[in-house]
């Protein structure tokens, strides 16, 4: 996952190190003129995991790594979808840090493309970009890849700007090959199911309790979403499950302050992550040692239900409801009652409620426990 890369830019391992990060992560000017930034010297990071199996050039990755990720046989399947979208807001004092999991099938306005599944408004401005410069006779596939991105990037950035309405400071990405090799540099993490679960899409073969995971197991937990009580929104809760347990791993083992455990991390960030450009990692790094200490709580954001549009399943989702909630969930000191002075448009389905729908936030793995590692489905 991408806080692995920021947690390595974050590390106490000197100024060489953070230079090596500087140099060997691929950037992005995606956010562009992205507008006011947030208040007071808060942050707010989004962190895109693509589903995509391809590389950062667009290249098919190898078969046998295909197999290793148990996700299909062929680099086409997956597309760009943005399977993994998580806010991660920083307090400038160091409070508590917050990460917002936007469910990826919630229906939103896409800019430029009306209604679609937020996952999808990076594929699909990537291949618009693309058909409109091959139309104008770029025939060169490394620009296609690297203009196309750029504009899914933008795309999607903006999409979940639009629909939380908060600033946006910094963004990193990873892909599927990404997580598989941060994964592998952590030598296991520890998770903890609260029964025991199978699934041949995703490769999962769980039992229940405690466990630890390899790399290959590590993405088989964070993919699969057949055969658990809520589908996707459990897989969410397995990501956010995940990540607490990681960050727990590298402070309590000491990761961040060792350089030859930090660099199996960088080497892996350097293959797979992308970051924005102007990112100041060093300024960060207060807050990255303090998020691996277990300084940060996990949410998933409500929907208001299921329905089908245009033939494929959605989470119909209330734009104002959800900006209420993100305001509500990142608001410094909490007070009662707090007013809403957002507005926004119901997405144009009929709604079909199931157990647990109207809350988001149910079951979710919310901080830290004693061990760091909280149970899920």
């Amino acid at each position: 996952m991408a806080v692995a890369c920021l947690l390595v830019a974050g590390a106490a391992v000197g100024y060489w190190v953070y230079a090596e990060v500087v140099d060997g992560v691929r950037t992005s000017d995606a956010l562009g003129d992205k507008g006011p930034g947030s208040s007071h010297g808060d942050q707010n990071i989004l962190l895109m995991g693509l589903d995509s199996r391809k590389d950062l050039n667009g290249n098919p990755l190898p078969k046998n790594l295909l197999e290793q990720l148990h996700a299909g046989a062929s680099s086409d399947v997956g597309g760009y979808n943005t399977n993994t979208l998580i806010l991660l807001h920083l307090p400038a004092d160091g409070s508590r840090a917050t990460g917002l999991s936007v469910p990826r099938d919630d229906l939103v306005d896409v800019p430029g493309f009306g209604k679609q599944k937020i996952k999808e408004a990076y594929g699909l401005a990537k291949a618009r970009e693309e058909n409109r410069l091959v139309a104008q006779g770029v025939k060169d596939h490394t620009a296609l890849e690297s203009k196309g991105r750029e504009a899914g990037r933008r795309t999607e950035i903006q999409t979940v700007r639009n629909f939380l309405d908060v600033p946006i400071d910094h963004f990193a990405e990873i892909n599927l090959a990404g997580f598989y090799d941060l994964a592998g540099a952590l030598n296991g993490v520890d998770v903890c199911l609260k029964q025991p679960t199978k699934d041949k899409n995703s490769g999962a073969d769980f039992p229940a309790g405690r466990q630890t995971l390899n790399a290959r197991q590590s993405l088989a937990f964070v993919r699969q979403r057949h055969n658990l009580p809520s589908g996707d929104l459990d897989r969410t809760r397995r990501q956010q499950a995940f990540l607490l347990s990681a960050v727990h791993k590298l402070e309590a083992s000491g990761t961040l302050d060792k350089i030859g455990r930090a660099y199996s991390l960088l080497e892996a960030a350097k293959r797979d992550i992308v970051i924005d450009k102007d990112w100041g990692l060093m300024d960060a790094a207060g807050q990255m040692k303090k998020l691996a200490g277990g300084n940060v709580a996990f949410h998933t954001l409500k929907i208001n239900g299921f329905a089908t549009y245009r033939g494929e399943s959605v989470n119909v989702a209330d734009p104002a409801t959800v900006r209420r909630q993100v305001q509500e969930l990142l608001r410094p000191a909490p007070s009662p009652n707090p007013p809403s002075t957002h507005s926004g448009r119901e997405a144009p389905t009929t709604p079909s409620p199931r157990p647990g729908s109207g809350d988001g936030s149910a079951g979710d793995p919310k901080t830290l426990g004693g061990d760091g590692v909280p149970c899920v489905d």
